[in-house]
């Protein structure tokens, strides 16, 4: 029964992962079992962090990001490894646009040391500092409204400056991955991102394994707008599925 019940909870958290609401009802006419299991299960499910429950249902966890400064301080091996990565795969450019956050301002870092000739479109401080190390990189900073918990502009000027610029790459982070794409927990970054992304003639996701299977507030991208994710581990289930049905690489650090 155990086993049973473990596979029950899997396939639920696949399905979420793909719709990402669903309702008790819907749930125990597809398992074919009682509304009290699922709700057991859901109950479960959520206890261990992994969904949220809503009035007669449940979603995928939505990510609430700490500041900047703390996420710095995660995973940092990791994310480090996903930097040197990226650096290999962006041989030969000669205009990036890198978005804001913990992973992308390790990459500023690792393209300061490896990178040079190069122009870098920015709208986060810590990684303009982090590229001002190497004289080789110039530095074009975005303006806009500043949020100091991300530590990068946001809003319509920031839009609307980015959206004159050209690049051979576009490099974000994000909040959440699922089977729908990439997503930020702040509005006003995704849609940072999503510009950029529009503006390149490649474009990058760079996340570790803990933003798989997850949903945050703005999604900025589908899957088939984007040509590789690079991270710490495989993506599996529905989210490996959607990678592979978009054609997108996934690049292992």
């Amino acid at each position: 029964m155990s086993r049973r019940k473990d596979a029950r909870q899997k396939q639920i958290l696949d399905r979420l992962a793909i719709t990402p609401t669903l309702r008790v009802g819907q749930l125990a006419r597809g398992f074919e079992v009682t509304t009290e299991t699922i709700r057991r299960d859901l109950e479960e499910l959520a206890a261990q962090g992994l969904i949220a429950r809503t009035y007669g249902g449940a979603m995928l966890r939505r990510e609430v990001e700490p500041a900047l400064a703390e996420r710095h301080l995660d995973l940092v091996a990791e994310r480090a490894a996903i930097a040197r990565e990226a650096v290999r795969m962006m041989a030969g450019a000669r205009v990036v646009m890198l978005g804001s956050g913990a992973t992308t301002t390790l990459l500023a870092q690792r393209m300061a040391l490896d990178l040079g000739d190069l122009t870098v479109i920015a709208h986060s401080t810590s990684i303009a500092a982090a590229l001002a190390a190497n004289p080789k990189i110039q530095v074009i900073m975005a303006p806009g409204l500043y949020h100091a918990g991300e530590g990068a502009m946001h809003g319509a000027q920031t839009v609307r400056f980015l959206s004159d610029y050209s690049a051979d790459w576009a490099v974000c982070g994000a909040s959440a991955l699922s089977p729908l794409g990439p997503s930020d927990a702040l509005i006003e970054a995704g849609e940072v991102y999503a510009t950029m992304m529009g503006q390149c003639a490649r474009t990058m996701v760079v996340a570790d394994h803990t933003k798989f299977d997850r949903i945050a507030t703005a999604r900025y991208a589908d899957w088939g707008e984007l040509d590789a994710l690079v991270s710490d581990a495989a993506p599996t289930g529905p989210l490996a599925q959607a990678l592979a049905a978009a054609g997108v690489a996934v690049r292992l650090a």
